[in-house]
């Protein structure tokens, strides 16, 4: 018999006295960042209970195994309640894949290395923006790896959503009805660019003329025929108090069209679920959302890895579950020993439907793990259920540059009031020659503009 030294209730109570004491760093048996500054794992920081979901479990789950509504109660903890809800009520399985434990596989190679080599020089000026000793926009990596508040944690996804200096993802979502019936299929690409924090792309850290801007960030869509040429750009100012800029290139009337700043909670195309507020769980400026607070800490189940489909060629993936089979991506998650909980509220959007959101983020890469909002009357709404993980499968490896590239691999984003569901993943390529593509400079001039918009959407 193997005797666990310490059991979950030790690893419990250590977590329910830092959340009542407003401890913020991370790790049970040490501290995280000195066990990571070791060799790269965190495994030093957390007893094996943390580490193992047959030990977290006493055996009832096992890595290779299943989670589907007969035995979800053994994780109910590990869970955000819409996922709960989805396996318990509506037919939604999880994989369990052994936990990660070398950080440089959770996240982009060179944003890891930065954040590490950039430790210690971040602070906040007196607007509360991100910047160095110096007081110059921040130069790469997460300003606050070891985050002392949860507006520090809050900062540093907002800063840089998907951890590359740009992106390009080809897109593929289907919108479906309660029933499981598909409402609408859009095949779409979203470019996102970072003029500042540059860890890749030259010139770096600095896009020079540029620095006073956080992000460019557009998406388009090819398909289906009334859809195509539609497109959207949103820029956003470094100042984390000014809401970004949003136009639209609309071709019916062949002219670029300018947003209200504070559309934030509406549906770019009909029948989505994914609102530009959801982005990375961060898709509005820091200050536009107040009162964050850590509300909870602890282990978590969460899609880090195993998730590419490098055997179809573009990438797709298997559903399952819901009333036709279609309604849940297939995927793998891992127990991940130790996610705290942040809380906000909608502070300068005074007629938005949600009334707060939490964000699970893993306290290991401070990445986003998974979000709930609630309406204004404080009841469980919408959920972002995102999966990660390195494109790379035995021989097979889709590369950022000198390693494999990471990324987001799809998307749930689920609306618990009404049961529909947009599914969104990454794919290789969509018509029109457009290819999922990372730190590539021209992206600016393909997918960033005002002459680009309107370029697309007359092709």
């Amino acid at each position: 018999m193997n005797l666990v030294r310490y059991p979950r209730q030790y690893s419990r109570r250590v977590f329910l006295d830092k959340l009542a004491r407003g401890v913020v760093g991370a790790g049970v048996l040490m501290p995280l960042w000195d066990a990571m500054a070791q060799n790269g794992d965190a495994s030093k920081a957390y007893p094996d209970e943390l580490l193992s979901i047959e030990n977290y479990t006493h055996g009832a789950i096992s890595t290779g195994g299943e989670i589907n509504a007969s035995n979800v109660e053994h994780v109910k903890d590990l869970l955000e309640p819409i996922k709960y809800t989805q396996i318990a009520k509506l037919g939604r399985k999880l994989r369990v894949v052994k936990t990660t434990t070398d950080i440089m596989k959770l996240g982009p190679w060179e944003y890891l290395e930065a954040t590490v080599r950039n430790a210690g020089q971040a602070q906040f000026d007196d607007k509360g923006n991100i910047v160095t000793r110096e007081g110059k926009p921040w130069i790469g990596g997460n300003p606050f790896p070891n985050p002392k508040s949860a507006l520090e944690m809050f900062a540093g996804l907002t800063l840089s959503w998907g951890r590359h200096d740009s992106s390009f993802y080809a897109v593929k979502e289907t919108d479906l009805l309660e029933d499981g019936d598909p409402a609408f299929e859009y095949q779409a690409g979203w470019a996102e660019m970072s003029p500042v924090a540059r860890v890749s792309m030259d010139p770096k850290p600095y896009w020079p003329g540029h620095e006073d801007k956080l992000r460019y960030q557009s998406i388009f869509f090819v398909s289906p025929q009334n859809a195509k040429g539609t497109s959207f750009l949103n820029i956003w100012s470094y100042d984390q108090h000014q809401i970004p800029y949003l136009c639209g290139y609309l071709p019916e009337f062949r002219r670029i069209r300018t947003y209200p700043a504070n559309q934030r909670f509406e549906s770019l195309m009909p029948g989505s679920n994914l609102f530009l507020s959801d982005a990375w769980a961060a898709g509005d400026p820091l200050y536009t959302w107040g009162n964050y607070r850590i509300v909870g800490r602890g282990p978590f189940l969460a899609a880090l890895s195993n998730g590419w489909n490098s055997a179809h060629p573009n990438w797709e993936h298997g559903t399952h579950g819901g009333p036709q089979g279609k309604t849940f991506w297939d995927t793998n998650v891992e127990l991940v020993p130790e996610a705290v909980v942040v809380e906000a509220e909608p502070i300068m959007f005074p007629r938005a439907p949600v009334s707060k959101k939490r964000v699970w983020f893993d306290a290991r890469t401070l990445l986003p793990i998974g979000m709930v909002s609630y309406d204004r009357r404080g009841e469980p709404y919408r959920s972002f259920d995102g999966s990660y993980g390195l494109y790379e499968n035995g021989d097979k490896r889709f590369l950022d540059g000198a390693h494999p590239y990471w990324s987001w691999v799809h998307v749930h984003a689920f609306d618990l009031q009404t049961s529909r569901m947009t599914r969104i993943e990454q794919v290789r390529e969509i018509p029109g020659g457009h290819r999922t593509s990372v730190n590539d400079a021209g992206i600016y001039d393909k997918y960033l503009t005002n002459a680009a918009l309107i370029r697309l959407g007359n092709a």
